[in-house]
């Protein structure tokens, strides 16, 4: 479709034939638990974002997927159409607002969502985005919770799901919003899409469809035509650009995408790294250049224990006196942090080395370990010292200190790249610590580090087994020569007799 035949499309409809010429069309971000499911974050409350009206379009019409974009997302969704101004509407009254519902498709270019700084203004408003019909169900003649959502991308069904699984019921969305915004006949309000919304390209036709089961209640259904864009932004516009992170969430996952799967620390990884000393990690690391991982200064309260989880973090800003009053009370960022730990987490926070404080004391150490955290490292003080070192989860810190947390800190922020013991920490970063110290291994890196390290701790107990036996370190340690040779021929003697 050209340039002109998009304006000309938008401007023929000023009036929708299903909705006449709305005042606005706000959709929702997140409600079915399958695709909460697939993003990893479940809202607490509804959240919204607005489409203009120039982006609804009719069955049968095409939409340009803007040239150098590849993310072209389809998401079958439930319209709600208003009949009547709702304002400040009770959860009970909200569906006698609604007029009927309608098959919506919420198309969005992710190439272009980093342009927007959250709006979704560019990628899910252009001209064509909203497709919505061809018929209506009326409201009245429903129940809202027997609604049933189904896509196909040609031919093939990708998508079904039923409004009566959401996490937010439609009238409650109505609701919701107009508390704050009167809703108007003719508005459209979207009601999110479930797991199955994924990237179409040139050529490719959407359908989605909204029924009930079993009734003749359907809207028939919505197709949409994919199309190549022919006129490039130009260069005073922001340009398509995306990142794996972007291309896992259009898809609808990193296998969907083609992209490997995310990191995870398996309990075979996690029995190797128990078998290894930091030490030899920390020298395998050294061998791939990684020379600043180690977090100074922290020494464990449970020698003979070892730590082993995925970073999460927490960061203390220096005490001021406004900022604790503001930060440091109630449920701040500390509590927070703790509560939200998860089995295997290793917390670390960041303190700045300042042991003149608590960062951590019995209580939150408790919480951390009856919710399943692998551990706590923080380059600060710990109060309670020994009741924290009476409890099962290992703690590695600067060492006691009875002074409580405003003295020093203020708990600022968490989940975020901190410093902690002169490392730098992601959130994801392996932690891994013993009696030598603590060290943080980027994910990408385990496996290869792990390995060399299993090789190298079995060259080194051979090694000592020599020692033991009065042989010179002098060409055993490292092996060379003819003391590698009868090491190799040993370990490959014992590897062809398993």
């Amino acid at each position: 479709m050209t340039s002109d035949a998009v304006r000309s499309q938008a401007e023929g409809l000023a009036h929708h034939p299903l909705v006449g010429r709305p005042g606005k069309v706000i959709a929702l971000h997140l409600n079915y638990p399958s695709r909460i499911a697939q993003r990893g974050r479940a809202p607490a409350k509804p959240s919204y974002f607005l489409k203009p009206v120039t982006s609804l379009a009719v069955t049968g019409e095409t939409v340009e997927r803007p040239p150098g974009a590849e993310l072209l997302a389809f998401e079958g969704e439930i319209a709600l159409v208003i009949g009547k101004s709702a304002r400040r509407v009770s959860e009970e009254e909200a569906w006698s607002h609604v007029a009927a519902v309608t098959a919506a498709n919420d198309l969005g270019v992710y190439d272009l969502r980093s342009a927007d700084k959250g709006s979704n203004l560019r990628s899910k408003g252009g001209d064509g985005y909203t497709p919505l019909g061809p018929a209506s169900i009326p409201a009245d003649a429903v129940d809202p919770a027997e609604l049933r959502v189904r896509t196909w991308v040609n031919g093939e069904q990708v998508q079904d799901d039923s409004a009566g699984t959401v996490v937010f019921p439609f009238g409650e969305l109505v609701a919701d919003l107009s508390q704050l915004i009167t809703l108007e006949p003719g508005d459209v309000v979207l009601t999110g899409t479930p797991a199955g919304s994924s990237v179409v390209g040139p050529g490719d036709v959407v359908e989605v469809e909204v029924d009930v089961p079993g009734t003749e209640h359907s809207t028939g259904r919505l197709r949409t035509t994919v199309v190549e864009g022919a006129e490039p932004l130009p260069e005073f516009s922001a340009q398509p650009s995306v990142d794996d992170h972007q291309r896992a969430e259009a898809w609808g996952s990193r296998e969907a995408a083609g992209l490997e799967p995310p990191f995870e620390l398996t309990e075979d990884r996690i029995a190797k790294l128990r078998k290894v000393a930091v030490a030899t990690l920390s020298a395998q690391l050294r061998k791939h250049g990684y020379n600043q991982v180690s977090i100074d200064g922290v020494r464990t309260d449970k020698p003979g224990s070892k730590v082993i989880g995925r970073a999460r973090t927490l960061r203390f800003v220096p005490a001021r006196e406004d900022l604790f009053r503001s930060h440091g009370g109630g449920y701040n960022a500390q509590k927070r942090t703790f509560d939200s730990l998860e089995p295997g987490d290793v917390l670390v926070v960041e303190a700045r080395g300042e042991r003149g404080s608590g960062t951590v004391g019995d209580i939150l150490a408790l919480r951390a370990q009856v919710l399943g955290a692998a551990g706590i490292v923080t380059d600060g003080g710990v109060r309670d010292h020994s009741a924290v070192k009476e409890l099962d989860i290992p703690t590695f810190s600067g060492g006691p200190h009875p002074a409580v947390l405003g003295r020093k800190h203020v708990p600022w922020d968490n989940d975020i790249t901190v410093a902690c013991g002169g490392a730098t920490v992601q959130p994801g970063d392996v932690i891994v610590g013993d009696d030598d110290g603590v060290l943080v291994i980027p994910p990408a890196l385990l496996d290869e580090v792990l390995d060399a390290a299993i090789e190298q701790e079995a060259e080194e107990e051979w090694i000592a087994a020599r020692v033991a036996e009065g042989a010179a370190v002098d060409g055993l340690y490292p092996l060379t020569g003819d003391w590698r040779r009868r090491y190799e021929a040993e370990r490959d003697g014992q590897e062809g007799t398993r």
